[in-house]
């Protein structure tokens, strides 16, 4: 387990308008904080101007080709790349920890009762017993909650359909075992592959605005189920990881290539966003765009929609770019990883309202890797700002 370090108390620490003079240069806002850099990791670098992922050394097409998305927890957690015995001793632990997530989960059913998956996950790592985690090293406490988001995503989706929940299959890797959970039919080995690509590459990606959130909770000396909670609380929101589902909506609304560009124009024209475009930091496409269209075509051969699927959300992405060149002169604007996030869980037929779920139980074990990471070397994130309100009544 990382070492923890003991929070700073705030009284020993200077604000940021206390430790410079007035009016000097780094009195600039940094609206969003962009451009700020609030930490050193070894997690994962995102090179923006290249469209490069790098997760713990290693780029994301190679990470793909080589690991499984046990292989990625216990890289991201443990720090080096796993053998293929700690891979498989992992894959073990994973699936014993989906057997007590649902244990756990079977005696609380009515939180699964809410309308909205990420409403339901929030309320369930909630409500998660912490004190199991206290003692527990830092790899078995990501399991435990890796386990947990993903079983409570699948029993969400049972119970959404009316269904009752499945029980776990250990003996499954944790992919297979997932869409088994959704659809009580033991899915084929490519379809189980697809998805644990898709684990993998949302398994971290910098510091956006979830990792963010948790690594601030971790910094003030809170627990980990807290700070994973308050992750899925910014993750729930549609400017980080709510675009999936419209992304489908729209190609679903656009139907064949020859129509996108005149959907895309009347969208533009009423002043509404076009989904799965644009990223705050590539400015090329999505790195993970293009290693989730691979994932999809290796289902092609099990599906015959899955080409006319691609066909026309290329289409739809070529367009996209096209017109939001135009709108956007000196800044590209293309696929980022929900466009193809939306066509790859359809095609695996996930439930586009669990798609936020599914993300948040790749991301996980990133959010547990970052929380202690933070803790290791921590100090309290207690950024200022600059007051613009009216002055003081008594001044």
């Amino acid at each position: 387990m990382c070492p923890i370090a003991q929070p700073q108390k705030e009284l020993n620490m200077l604000s940021a308008s206390e430790a410079r003079p007035p009016g000097a240069a780094s009195d600039q806002v940094h609206f969003g904080l962009e451009g700020v850099i609030v930490a050193d990791t070894r997690l994962s670098d995102v090179d923006g101007k290249q469209g490069r992922l790098t997760i713990a050394g290693f780029s994301l097409e190679r990470l793909v080709e080589t690991h499984s998305f046990e292989g990625v927890v216990s890289l991201l957690l443990g720090g080096h790349a796993p053998t293929p015995s700690e891979s498989e001793r992992v894959r073990g632990l994973l699936g014993q920890a989906r057997l007590r997530a649902h244990a756990w989960l079977s005696a609380r059913h009515a939180l699964l009762s809410s309308l909205d998956c990420m409403v339901t996950l929030r309320a369930v790592l909630a409500a998660y017993d912490a004190p199991l985690l206290d003692s527990a090293a830092s790899l078995d406490a990501a399991l435990e909650l890796t386990a947990l988001t993903g079983v409570a995503t699948a029993h969400w989706v049972r119970a959404r359909l009316g269904a009752a929940p499945l029980e776990p299959d250990p003996s499954l890797g944790h992919a297979s075992d997932l869409l088994r959970l959704m659809q009580d039919v033991r899915p084929s080995e490519r379809a189980a592959r697809a998805l644990d690509v898709y684990l993998m590459t949302v398994s971290d990606h910098g510091m956006n605005a979830s990792t963010f959130t948790a690594r601030v909770v971790a910094s003030t000396g809170s627990d980990l189920v807290s700070a994973v909670t308050a992750a899925v609380g910014a993750l729930k929101g549609p400017l980080h990881g709510g675009a999936p589902g419209p992304v489908l909506d729209m190609l679903e609304a656009i139907g064949t290539a020859s129509a996108a560009a005149s959907w895309l124009e009347r969208e533009l024209a009423a002043g509404r966003r076009i989904m799965g475009m644009g990223h705050r930091v590539y400015r090329v496409r999505d790195p993970r765009a293009q290693v989730l269209e691979n994932a999809l075509r290796t289902l092609a051969s099990e599906d015959p929609n899955v080409d006319a699927r691609i066909a026309l959300a290329r289409a739809v992405e070529t367009q996209a770019e096209r017109l939001l060149s135009a709108r956007s002169r000196g800044r590209a604007l293309k696929a980022n990883v929900e466009f193809f996030t939306a066509v790859l869980l359809d095609g695996l037929h996930v439930p586009r309202h669990a798609f936020s779920g599914v993300f948040a139980a790749g991301r996980m074990a990133g959010w547990c890797a970052h929380f202690y990471e933070q803790q290791a070397a921590n100090r309290l994130v207690r950024p200022s700002s600059r007051y613009v309100g009216k002055p003081p009544t008594d001044a």
